[in-house]
């Protein structure tokens, strides 16, 4: 089975109104599983690491530069058709307003709006470690 790698974006941030953690959380506008919710990121380029790859990806994708800081967690999950290894990755916004250029829809999640989306299948097996970021 083939495998991916990827690096997933977990983008916080404390809203102002409320005083409440949040985090970022985009729906897949294209592909397979379009209209899933996921940490936005992408591939690992040949001699990128996560932390790399992540940067980039969320300035290609969102037009936003981010810091990119600890692995939270490894994920290794196997669909269908290949086996999934993503780098969730904590991120701050360093500049920029996120923007969608390839995502059809995001929410700031809450703890308690967190399960309230369709994450994808891998995607689900980070979310007991998120609540306890939120």
């Amino acid at each position: 089975m083939k495998t991916v790698t990827v690096a997933g974006a977990i983008i916080l941030r404390t809203n102002p109104r409320t005083n409440r953690k949040e985090l970022f959380a985009t729906q897949r506008g294209y592909g397979d599983y379009k209209g899933w919710w996921e940490l936005p990121g992408g591939k690992l380029e040949a001699g990128e690491t996560p932390r790399q790859c992540i940067e980039r990806e969320i300035c290609e994708e969102l037009a936003t530069q981010v810091c990119a800081g600890r692995i939270l967690d490894v994920i290794e999950y196997d669909y269908p058709t290949f086996h999934l290894t993503m780098h969730c990755v904590v991120c701050t916004i360093v500049s920029g307003e996120l923007q969608l250029l390839e995502h059809s829809a995001s929410r700031w999640l809450t703890k308690e709006t967190l399960r309230s989306v369709e994450w994808l299948p891998a995607d689900l097996q980070i979310l007991n470690k998120l609540e306890e970021l939120l």
